[in-house]
């Protein structure tokens, strides 16, 4: 008897090897998100939404406001700041961070010192203003060593070296550490490739994570009581006078003749 024959099968397909699974890489954060993330993170002060890769900007008003005005204008009234409160300096601005409201006060205050009726090289930026954020202290290895963008305006990088070196004897009153060299709370300030600061706003005394700096800016409030912030009255009245030295120091020089 003849036997049955099996049943023909198919073929069986090639297996496919399954792919493995493997993490995307993880896209570097631009420089200016590093920055931003530093600001909202550490010290919960809001930037301003811009596009990614471009100047990061912190938003005045909710957190603090800002009082422009000449370096050497500002630099007198350092003596007058609280050791924790904040100083910037860009192309030969100094910007001082006051109690959030103070801007509004700014106006009646030089009115009352009688400074008013003068015109002064300051200003007082509040609520819907924006200032440029500085590159954060060290130590932070994982932040960029170089300023975001450079400045189109010519001079601005000399401005600002040359303002850091003159502001170079009052390096304890700013950066609130000792000048000593090699000393453990001194903070270099960012530079660029070359080893020059390169116009980008620069932290002279640069706020600390984890530190409540609303408390240590000038206010009016503070006047007359016995709190830690400085006097805002006292500040403007050093800065507009220094401001309307300068002034007169501008209107007494000879013309320049071609």
């Amino acid at each position: 008897m003849v036997g049955t024959l099996p049943p023909a099968t198919a073929p069986l397909a090639p297996a496919t090897p399954s792919a493995p699974t493997v993490p995307l890489p993880r896209r570097s954060l631009d420089a200016s998100d590093q920055v931003r993330r530093w600001y909202e993170n550490e010290l919960g002060w809001p930037t301003v939404p811009d596009a990614p890769g471009t100047l990061v900007r912190l938003s005045v008003g909710p957190r603090f406001d800002v009082l422009d005005v000449p370096t050497e204008a500002g630099r007198a009234a350092l003596r007058h700041l609280a050791p924790g409160s904040p100083v910037a300096v860009q192309g030969g601005r100094m910007r001082l961070l006051l109690a959030a409201g103070s801007a509004d006060e700014v106006p009646g205050i030089l009115d009352w010192l009688e400074w008013g009726s003068l015109p002064l090289d300051l200003r007082a930026i509040g609520e819907g203003g924006v200032m440029d954020a500085p590159l954060p202290p060290e130590p932070a290895s994982d932040l960029p060593t170089a300023p975001l963008r450079h400045s189109s305006a010519p001079g601005t990088a000399e401005a600002v070296r040359l303002t850091v070196l003159a502001l170079a004897p009052f390096a304890p009153a700013i950066t609130g550490s000792s000048s000593e060299p090699g000393s453990a709370g001194s903070r270099p300030l960012p530079c660029g490739p070359s080893g020059a600061l390169q116009g980008a706003a620069v932290w002279l005394r640069p706020p600390e994570a984890g530190c409540e700096v609303e408390a240590s800016l000038p206010t009016l409030s503070a006047l007359g009581g016995g709190g830690g912030a400085p006097d805002l009255v006292r500040v403007l009245d050093t800065v507009a006078t220094q401001c309307h030295r300068l002034r007169l120091r501008a209107c007494a020089q000879p013309p320049a003749f071609s």
